[in-house]
């Protein structure tokens, strides 16, 4: 289990509005949540596993949502948020879910693995890897890109990623360090 936040997500959290409202999609034990918290953010961690929820549910700012929604229904339709994280997991129905539910100005941030990473282990189904640019693709006539990033990593764990930030209605201010 890792513990660390994603230093993807780490990088670009500051461009979401301050204390503003973040859906952590398929959040696990909660590694972004908590951290997310931790800068001053409003949490919605929502997962289908009730006890990766129960260690969240006592955390101050941290909103937790039991759901499948793979299998069930999509709890946002009237709900926008100011960021959305989502990392190590990809449902593709999902992704036009999450860009209406990106409110004016939203970040959202996405991680996940892509096709080649089955040399490495798991997630090996195609199913469950992006295509290359894929979430481009997704995203190009609806947000503006601030960042994308695809290939070979090597830590956490060596695995093939595919990574975005992007922005409704807004251009990011990146500092110099940040720079893409």
């Amino acid at each position: 289990m890792q513990t660390t936040p994603s230093p993807w997500v780490q990088r670009f959290a500051a461009q979401i509005a301050t204390g503003g409202d973040i859906l952590d999609l398929a959040c696990g034990q909660g590694r972004h949540a908590r951290y997310l918290v931790e800068l001053g953010y409003q949490v919605e961690a929502l997962d289908r596993d009730e006890n990766a929820l129960a260690g969240l549910a006592d955390i101050p700012g941290i909103t937790t949502t039991l759901a499948d929604v793979e299998g069930g229904p999509w709890p946002y339709h009237a709900r926008q948020f100011d960021g959305i994280i989502v990392t190590n997991y990809l449902h593709r129905p999902l992704l036009p879910l999450l860009i209406n539910a990106l409110g004016e100005g939203g970040v959202l941030i996405y991680e996940t693995f892509m096709l080649g990473n089955e040399r490495f282990g798991k997630p090996s189904n195609p199913n469950f890897l992006l295509r290359p640019g894929e979430l481009l693709e997704v995203v190009r006539r609806r947000l503006h890109v601030a960042a994308f990033e695809e290939g070979e990593i090597a830590l956490p764990h060596p695995a093939i990623v595919q990574r975005l930030c992007a922005t409704r209605g807004v251009t990011m201010k990146l500092d110099v360090a940040g720079a893409v």
